[in-house]
């Protein structure tokens, strides 16, 4: 049987971005079954729903997802369909590595980092109120549950992936009960893993760290808001967020997606770029066991970036269009071999 992947397009770039991606699957032999629903301010104009039951019927079923950006409004509307996602579905972990594509010059080359964020809980938990007109209160849940199962992801990807070092990120010294309990929970779970060096960092001075030296760190743990905001500050040592990938995973389902914005002001231009989103496949496919063929389609887009520079798009220096780079991926899928290292899977509790 083929596998089923659910295919969320979103709005935006989001739709030429994900047909980019999935052209180079196709091209790269993953013969997928493709499940495509809208979500978001589209699907409500069609359905009259955010999130349609057909969307979640189809994650249950299938348990990979592959999402483009969708846009979320700020102040108001629609609550935001990632949150919803990671909540319904118990995607506590998000994991994103960071690392330098070749030929894309920035200021701190051979960055290589892991960025492991609870996904869960925290400020994201959306318990808002009026405790008095002009007085709002934001509630900040944090349980030992959600603390060690996120630990316990972040040691065993180290553990994977060899790597040697992990800081857990909090603002302990201000919020010792909640941010204190996260670093206890971090704490028990380290000591199961006594070859990962482990260490505690202030939030703040995490921020000042990273600037000065990203080298010093290895594998970042935090909670939601720390991890939202770090994991962006550090896609900016690499070149932005249209060149990270990014993988919600929970015990039973994962869904990988683009962490950029939807970028309404180019869409339907031909402009976008797919790589945070073909990278992010790239996850997936290793997710789903087909390391050879992850192998093959992260080879073939560094090819691009190292040999092909005019076939990049316009925000990496290139002046190709959507369409243009993706067949030029395409080219490069015939040109490559399977046996350049890849970053190691983002591999859920429990692998599909």
């Amino acid at each position: 049987m083929k596998q089923k992947i659910t295919l969320l397009p979103g709005d935006g770039i989001g739709p030429e971005v994900t047909r980019a991606v999935v052209r180079i699957l196709d091209a790269a032999g993953a013969d997928f079954e493709w499940e495509e629903f809208a979500v978001g301010a589209d699907a409500f104009e069609k359905t009259g729903e955010y999130v349609s039951k057909d969307v979640y019927r189809s994650i249950e079923e299938n348990r990979v997802g592959l999402k483009g950006p969708v846009t979320t409004p700020i102040g108001g509307g629609f609550a935001s369909i990632n949150v919803m996602l990671r909540k319904k579905y118990e995607l506590y972990a998000n994991f994103r590595p960071i690392k330098n594509l070749p030929g894309i010059p920035t200021r701190y080359p051979g960055v290589d980092l892991i960025i492991v964020r609870e996904n869960t809980e925290g400020e994201y938990v959306g318990i808002e109120h009026e405790v008095v007109p002009g007085v709002v209160e934001s509630i900040k849940i944090i349980t030992e549950k959600g603390s060690t199962r996120v630990s316990k992801f972040a040691f065993e990807v180290a553990r994977r992936m060899g790597r040697k070092k992990i800081h857990a990120i909090h603002k302990a010294n201000i919020m010792k009960m909640s941010d204190g309990l996260f670093l206890k929970c971090a704490r028990n779970v380290s000591k199961g893993f006594p070859e990962i060096t482990y260490g505690e960092h202030i939030i703040d001075n995490t921020c000042m760290q990273l600037v000065m030296n990203p080298y010093q760190y290895d594998v970042l743990l935090m909670e939601n808001l720390y991890g939202d905001i770090v994991s962006d500050l550090c896609a900016a040592f690499v070149g932005g967020l249209g060149l990270v990938p990014g993988a919600n995973i929970g015990d039973q389902c994962a869904i990988f997606e683009a962490v950029h914005g939807s970028a309404p002001d180019i869409a339907g231009q031909d402009k976008a770029n797919p790589t945070a989103l073909l990278l992010s496949a790239v996850l997936m496919l290793q997710h789903l066991g087909m390391q050879e063929m992850a192998d093959k389609v992260q080879n073939a887009v560094e090819r691009v970036y190292r040999k092909k520079k005019n076939k990049l798009t316009r925000d990496v220096g290139g002046t190709a269009g959507t369409t243009e780079f993706a067949d030029a991926v395409i080219e490069s899928l015939s040109e490559v071999t399977a046996s350049h290292p890849t970053p190691v899977p983002a591999a859920p509790a429990t692998t599909v």
